[in-house]
């Protein structure tokens, strides 16, 4: 792109070259007054003005070298100018009318991630939950990020993943894979079961001809999901089951654990890699003031040195915040590490604190007075 718009300009030059040489009774003139015109199909208004400001300044200067002042002088001046200002005005309309439709791709992109994504409520049982979507700004295209938090008679149960791929065919794999959690969580008391059924609906998904946007010639092996499930009942624990996700990050005291797993298994939909005993959940301790973070999208994110964000030290310097500041202050921390300031993929953050009965009453309190503001 960045060669293509250079064109123009090396064409100027070439032409003031050929003014400047012996061979300056090649007729330089119409090729001039044509560059503003050829700018226009990759440059903006600036662009346009600047090459037609150098055609202008080479034929001023090749005129009154040459001695050449004259109708046909004049008449390229008034060819470049009157191309220009029409170039202008093209290059602003087609501008206007892209970034229109981009505006509407991205309105679209919106609503249907809206309502694949639920807003997750303030409280959920013995927890608080917060949690944040963030669209890479340079694509219109919507994502196969999912998350979920569910209060059910076993617990509170999460679900973050990521679908390989993007657009309409990693939304509908994320709506299957979704759909069954959501179904799922509230009949099946064991958390694996909850990420079977998820694998299951994935399958069946994947088996439907021509139901994931695949070619003739597509793999199907190649379409998984990136999971983690986990499951915060009445006592001090937290349950994961993990199925090739980042793992969660626990935040006590200041200092961030890393929930990994013993038995690393593969993400849903590479079932046939499983070849040790049926996995297990994975139980810590949760106990009231810790703060448990599922990402997806965000220790991936790289800097121009092509270095992973540092999400376990960025969490331990925003502890003390609010979960809404503290997720906050982590995109803020994230965008300042990405590469000009813009997201390459999108992220998304899920983020559960386990209250006490005092800090849970406080939450309802707030809950109730954001829902009506006259209590």
């Amino acid at each position: 792109m960045r060669l293509a718009q250079c064109v123009p300009f090396v064409i100027v030059l070439v032409a003031l070259g050929i003014e400047l040489s012996p061979a300056h009774f090649l007729y330089t003139g119409p090729i001039l007054a044509a560059m503003p015109a050829l700018a226009s199909l990759t440059m903006g208004p600036k662009g346009i003005i600047s090459t037609a400001t150098g055609a202008v300044a080479v034929t001023v200067i090749t005129a009154t070298l040459h001695q050449s002042w004259g109708g046909q002088v004049y008449s390229n001046l008034l060819a470049a100018i009157m191309v220009s200002i029409a170039s202008v005005t093209m290059s602003k309309a087609v501008r206007t009318r892209r970034q229109s439709e981009l505006d509407q791709v991205r309105r679209v992109a919106v609503a249907a991630q809206q309502v694949l994504l639920r807003p997750v409520p303030a409280r959920l049982g013995p927890v608080g939950v917060a949690s944040m979507y963030l669209a890479a700004e340079t694509e219109a295209q919507i994502g196969g990020d999912l998350y979920e938090a569910l209060q059910t008679r076993y617990g509170v149960r999460m679900i973050v993943g990521d679908v390989r791929g993007k657009g309409l065919p990693a939304v509908r794999l994320a709506a299957a894979v979704l759909g069954a959690f959501r179904e799922a969580v509230h009949y099946e008391d064991d958390l694996v079961e909850v990420m079977n059924h998820c694998a299951a609906a994935l399958r069946r998904e994947c088996a439907v001809p021509g139901a994931i946007g695949q070619d003739e010639g597509g793999d199907q092996a190649e379409d998984f999901v990136t999971a983690v499930v986990a499951q915060v009942p009445d006592t001090f624990v937290v349950q994961v089951v993990n199925r090739g996700h980042p793992p969660p990050l626990l935040l006590r005291q200041g200092k961030v654990q890393v929930l990994m797993p013993t038995s690393p298994l593969p993400p849903l939909g590479l079932e046939d890699f499983i070849t040790g005993p049926p996995a297990q959940p994975e139980s810590y301790t949760f106990a009231p003031g810790d703060r448990l973070l599922h990402t997806d999208g965000v220790i991936e994110a790289r800097n121009r040195d092509n270095d992973f964000f540092a999400l376990p030290q960025a969490m331990e310097a925003v502890h003390s915040r609010t979960p809404p500041e503290f997720l906050e202050q982590l995109h803020q921390a994230l965008i300042r590490h990405t590469t000009q300031g813009c997201l390459a993929d999108d992220a998304a953050m899920l983020l559960v604190d386990r209250l006490d009965e005092e800090a849970g009453t406080q939450v309802d309190a707030a809950a109730a007075f954001s829902s009506d503001g006259t209590r």
